[in-house]
């Protein structure tokens, strides 16, 4: 490039734009957010879902719990070292995975928002009346009824068939 054409590429940066034109700045910086292990993410929304989600969680969690207790009974040794473990490690065991349970229910963005969303969705949804589920019920076991009739009909035919040509025997 030429003195010329650098100083005239300069000038034309420098110049304010035309007034049809849109000035384009950065966006400005977002104040981060500082996520810690208390601090719930969209606090007031999706709450029916975490709490299932929670409470699901920690039936689970403390079924593992029991579960490492008993098997943990097989340990032999020192008292106060098999103490320790009998139920040091249940203990530990719980309290990781309700923090866990804990940060995917209320902390991370993803889940929490899948969670708002499956609330959202579960709004939506049109529920039969119990008049209308008591009925289906009703159709579903005449038509079970029905068709093991039916099978146990041609069962008895094949039956009968079978004996009369000699591949079954009386």
């Amino acid at each position: 490039m030429t003195p010329a054409e650098t100083a005239t590429a300069e000038r034309e940066r420098r110049m304010p734009p035309d007034e049809h034109e849109e000035i384009r700045q950065p966006p400005p910086p977002r104040a981060r957010e500082g996520i810690t292990w208390f601090r719930q993410y969209k606090p007031e929304q999706g709450k029916n879902t975490r709490l299932g989600t929670v409470l699901g969680g920690a039936a689970l969690i403390g079924w593992g719990a029991l579960f490492l207790y008993d098997r943990l009974q097989v340990f032999e040794g020192d008292e106060g070292w098999r103490l320790l473990i009998t139920t040091g490690i249940p203990i530990l065991f719980a309290v990781a995975m309700f923090g866990l349970l804990w940060w995917v229910a209320f902390v991370s963005r993803g889940s929490s928002d899948f969670m708002i969303a499956t609330e959202g969705e579960m709004k939506k949804v049109s529920w039969s009346t119990r008049r209308e589920i008591i009925g289906s019920t009703k159709v579903v076991i005449l038509f079970t009824f029905l068709f093991a009739l039916y099978l146990f009909l041609i069962d008895v035919v094949c039956q009968f068939v079978f004996t009369l040509i000699g591949v079954l025997k009386k």
